[in-house]
């Protein structure tokens, strides 16, 4: 396997986790009460498949290294969707998917803010670039993750 820098693994890490955000958002989609939350979702999962074509052409331009990334990308991948599965095991309602969501799109955007900061560090201007864009959009998925589960909460317990 390639060297790979700090840098490098973080993108694989992000593309990972991009690829399995798309997971999460159609399961928690198919659960008792998402409906009312299918357009974000659906957004959601659009933007992440977004993310995975803009940091998948980004590798493709790290000569030497693309094969090791993209496998610690699956690894990635495999252990948040593992994580997904064990948390929901049993779980049917919107809410416990978007609590779930709440904690995977939180350290996707922390995972982007580490890819800015190493590549603003190091001058690598193509990743930051990336990172700026992914940023935002991270940021805009909490916010609606966080918004929907307060929502599910008060109805929750409203009845």
């Amino acid at each position: 396997m390639a060297d790979l820098t700090p840098l490098d693994e973080k993108l694989a890490e992000v593309l990972g986790l991009a690829q399995a955000a798309q997971v999460a958002t159609t399961t928690v989609a198919k659960m008792e009460d998402a409906d009312a939350f299918a357009e974000a979702l659906s957004q959601m999962g659009e933007e992440a498949a977004e993310t995975e074509r803009r940091t998948d052409a980004l590798i493709d331009g790290l000569d030497g290294k693309k094969t090791a990334i993209r496998e610690l990308a699956r690894e990635t991948k495999g252990e948040a969707t593992e994580m997904m599965e064990t948390y929901l095991e049993g779980e049917e309602e919107a809410l416990d998917g978007f609590e779930f969501l709440s904690m995977a799109e939180a350290g996707e955007l922390c995972h982007w803010e580490i890819v800015e900061k190493m590549s603003e560090t190091i001058g690598a201007g193509d990743v930051l670039a990336l990172a700026g864009w992914a940023v935002g959009v991270q940021r805009e998925h909490v916010d609606r993750v966080r918004k929907a589960s307060l929502r599910l909460a008060v109805e929750e317990v409203a009845g």
